[in-house]
């Protein structure tokens, strides 16, 4: 195995452009790029432009009449057909569509098909994490599901399990879908409770389908305004036992930096800091369980110079072996740019100011009336006994 990692990146991905007044703004990505730049991170990994995903790996996931929608959508935008998703305010087509989607899709196949076949030690596309994608339709800013498409490419190269961790605000509800009745397939998500944001998925009584898949499928449903010791004590009161039970050959770990405080559109308290701990977790996680097999994607995230350029920095940093300082002063020069592009003032420092965060380990006992230790119960209530663990 190579001893270094792959950063996946092709300056095309920043065309996955839904209009100027949509949330999901590239200028993340352009931003995200040139501050692993700055940083020298890109000196740390192997840059790599994997290809466009074909039809015949898009249909792993996806239907062949929803990729023909996109197709038709993505060459005439007024045509698009609402009742796959597409057209509409969250997710309104544009020109070449198809064609940015399918690279971002080929850059997350890529870096599961490096990691699997030893070519890399980790693989980050921060472009990727487009969770919300279903098998027919387009949801949530997102068109085609990345994230199940390497999982699916890596089944198809013969791993008998993958664990799916995603740590978005949002409910990974399209790669769950996805593998639903598949017990190959581990999904876990942690995510704002879906009764106080979109998608309204994500209860903890969501195991997965009745037979062998049964118990496949987490969801730990947050309260609204969990912050730092909340976030990181749900984490590690539920993945680790889990991963440790279900042996993955490979872990798939989605980022999304909307849990932050400032991110507009949810409601968790989380920071930079804390993010990057679960980060470095995952780090940990993928070594001690998954043979170091390890695929790391973006996601959400529309505080766009603020947190989303530094969380994703830090998380190639974790994957590249060259984690980032917190306390590391962000260059005039990346300041300067965030500013030309997008007229607001940026971070000084790759740090909100809480490093080191510190959390209460769920071993140390629970409080019964605290509501985000109600929320852990639910989950391990639900799943652990079906993985055969103690709630």
């Amino acid at each position: 195995m190579s001893g270094r990692a792959q950063l996946m990146w092709d300056e095309a991905v920043t065309g996955y452009d839904f209009g100027p007044d949509h949330p999901m703004d590239p200028v993340r990505l352009a931003l995200t790029r040139s501050l692993v730049g700055t940083l020298g991170l890109d000196r740390e990994v192997d840059v790599v432009a994997a290809k466009r995903a074909g039809e015949s790996t898009l249909r792993l996931v996806h239907r062949e009449d929803y990729v023909e929608a996109v197709k038709a959508a993505s060459a005439d935008p007024a045509s698009a057909d609402g009742a796959y998703g597409l057209g509409t305010v969250d997710d309104p087509a544009f020109a070449g569509m198809h064609d940015v989607s399918a690279l971002i899709a080929g850059q997350s196949v890529g870096a599961a098909e490096a990691v699997w076949r030893s070519e890399a030690l980790h693989a980050v596309n921060f472009a990727g994490g487009l969770h919300h994608a279903m098998p027919g339709g387009a949801s949530g800013f997102c068109i085609y599901n990345d994230a199940a498409l390497a999982i699916a490419r890596l089944l198809e190269l013969g791993a008998e399990r993958v664990a799916y961790v995603d740590v978005d605000v949002h409910h990974g509800d399209g790669v769950q879908a996805a593998f639903w009745d598949d017990p190959r397939v581990l999904t876990i998500s942690l995510h704002e409770h879906p009764r106080t944001l979109f998608p309204q998925t994500g209860w903890p009584e969501e195991t997965g389908a009745d037979g062998p898949a049964e118990g496949a499928a987490v969801n730990v449903a947050l309260p609204a305004g969990t912050g730092d010791a909340g976030w990181l004590r749900a984490f590690h009161a539920v993945v680790p036992e889990l991963l440790a039970e279900f042996r993955p050959q490979v872990l798939v770990t989605q980022h999304g930096a909307d849990t932050h405080f400032e991110d507009p559109l949810a409601h968790l308290a989380v920071s930079l800091d804390a993010q990057r701990a679960v980060q470095v977790a995952c780090h940990e996680l993928a070594h001690e369980h998954a043979d170091g097999r390890w695929v790391a994607l973006g996601g959400g995230g529309y505080s766009v110079v603020d947190v989303v350029p530094r969380s994703w920095s830090h998380l190639v940093g974790v994957a590249a072996g060259h984690e980032v300082a917190p306390e590391t002063v962000i260059p005039e020069s990346w300041r300067q740019e965030a500013f030309a592009r997008t007229r607001q003032l940026a971070p000084t420092r790759m740090t909100d100011g809480r490093w080191p965060v510190s959390y209460k380990d769920w071993e140390s006992g629970y409080d019964p009336a605290d509501r985000l230790d109600q929320a852990v119960l639910a989950t391990r209530r639900a799943v652990f006994p079906l993985r055969g663990l103690l709630p």
